[in-house]
């Protein structure tokens, strides 16, 4: 059975234009809520959101949904994605919901979904709950509709949290951290938590007026990180995202550090410290051959996944492994958290920073990236990758890159695209093979 509505990461679209209606948010509330509701006990559902403005109408219908079907409702206010999963396990809920499209603009948004254990839902309850949305909802009796409240101390809840990540030998005294939040989830509890370790803050991102959540901010656009350190003579710059599951690094040079970096960085320090569990870190078919190759050089394997942080993670927890992550930031250390969390990944790098007393730029460049290249094919229709023609050059290619690099083309799930990526030793030799890919495919295509 195909998915109508869940995709990756939950159910996502531009709001009042597609499925993120108010209709819908409704409709998902008492779908997902009359799926969860189990036994006799009273049952509850933690609902967060970013600072979109459409939250507010996202999370008034949810919930009118969730309580019109039975289940109470703790509502937090603007939370980062991994504070709603770790908030609907310790408060014993039986539902988490996040409303948030992550990094995509204001006008986008979406209904992420975690169950009782703070993971995000399996493909087997996403499907229950798809079929229920096509049903009429199973509304509960007058005397057992629902209750909704506030809990105001959830923002401190997280905060103590993400510090409880952070080695308690060590402080942040004398380290000067610009953050900047996007404008959306994390711009209290990041800087507050950062603070409160003893680091002297310089705050962007942190004024969200509802429609400036990732604009020209966060980690998807970190120029004017990069401009605060350099001026503000910071140590290092953190970036998150909109739902702050995501985590990007500027050193004091004002130069950008990948997930891949990261990964190596937090991936070999835990080892050497004894606290890596399993043969290595988790990546997708995007992080750089240069990581792989370090890893290997410190006796440690790179397990790579389909792109997507639900993949990283299921290999994390079937392999038994801590670390995992993406090129794009994403970062997930099963040790502390049950999804993607920018601020603990963050603390991770900035205890080493301390322990290890060098600057930035020499703790987080653990390996040389390899010349790596990705170019979109946009296709009107049929399976260009399908054709003969294709599949010949893509084999030539790989057997040219065998050794020396390596080729990853994958349809987009969200958009009539082929997308093309080489890396390699040689830079000149990822170009030519990547357009070759292309003109065959944009051939087929035609």
């Amino acid at each position: 059975m195909s998915r109508k509505f869940f995709g990756t990461d939950g159910i996502r679209g531009r709001t009042n234009a597609s499925v993120m209606t108010a209709e819908m948010a409704m409709k998902v509330g008492q779908a997902a809520g009359a799926h969860f509701v189990r036994g006799d006990h009273k049952h509850r559902v933690v609902i967060g959101k970013d600072t979109r403005l459409s939250g507010y109408m996202l999370e008034n219908a949810l919930v009118a949904g969730f309580t019109s079907v039975g289940m109470d409702v703790v509502q937090v206010g603007p939370m980062p994605t991994p504070a709603v999963a770790m908030l609907t396990k310790s408060m014993r809920a039986d539902l988490g919901v996040m409303i948030s499209a992550s990094h995509n603009p204001y006008y986008d948004n979406g209904i992420k979904l975690f169950g009782p254990d703070g993971y995000k839902l399996s493909d087997s309850d996403e499907m229950s709950i798809e079929a229920l949305l096509d049903q009429a909802p199973l509304l509960a009796d007058g005397s057992k509709i629902g209750r909704a409240r506030r809990v105001e101390d959830a923002r401190g809840r997280y905060i103590h949290f993400a510090k409880n990540c952070f080695p308690e030998d060590l402080r942040l005294d004398g380290l000067k951290v610009a953050v900047d939040c996007a404008n959306g989830a994390a711009y209290n509890v990041a800087p507050s938590a950062l603070w409160e370790l003893g680091a002297e803050i310089i705050p962007l991102g942190v004024t969200p007026n509802g429609t400036n959540i990732n604009d020209n901010c966060g980690s998807t656009h970190p120029a004017a990180l990069q401009e605060a350190v350099v001026a503000g003579g910071a140590d290092i710059g953190i970036a998150l995202d909109g739902d702050a599951d995501r985590l990007i690094i500027v050193d004091e040079k004002g130069r950008v550090i990948d997930g891949d970096q990261i990964m190596a960085l937090i991936g070999v320090s835990w080892a050497k410290a004894g606290k890596l569990r399993g043969d290595g870190v988790v990546a997708t078919v995007m992080s750089n051959l240069g990581l792989e190759r370090r890893l290997k050089a410190e006796g440690l394997v790179l397990h790579r996944t389909s792109v997507g942080d639900r993949y990283v993670l299921e290999k994390m927890r079937s392999g038994g492994l801590n670390v995992g992550g993406e090129q794009s930031g994403h970062m997930i250390l099963s040790d502390y958290a049950t999804t993607g969390d920018g601020l603990v990944a963050a603390l991770q790098v900035l205890a080493e920073l301390v322990r290890q007393d060098k600057p930035a730029s020499d703790v987080l460049h653990f390996f040389d990236a390899v010349p790596q290249l990705l170019k979109n094919v946009r296709f009107s229709g049929g399976k260009p990758l399908e054709a003969d023609p294709v599949k010949r050059v893509i084999a030539d290619a790989e057997a040219e890159l065998n050794g020396s690099g390596r080729l990853v083309i994958r349809p987009s799930g969200t958009e009539p695209v082929i997308r093309v990526m080489a890396e390699g030793d040689d830079a000149g030799q990822v170009e030519r093979v990547v357009d070759r890919i292309c003109d065959a495919v944009k051939e087929a295509a035609a």
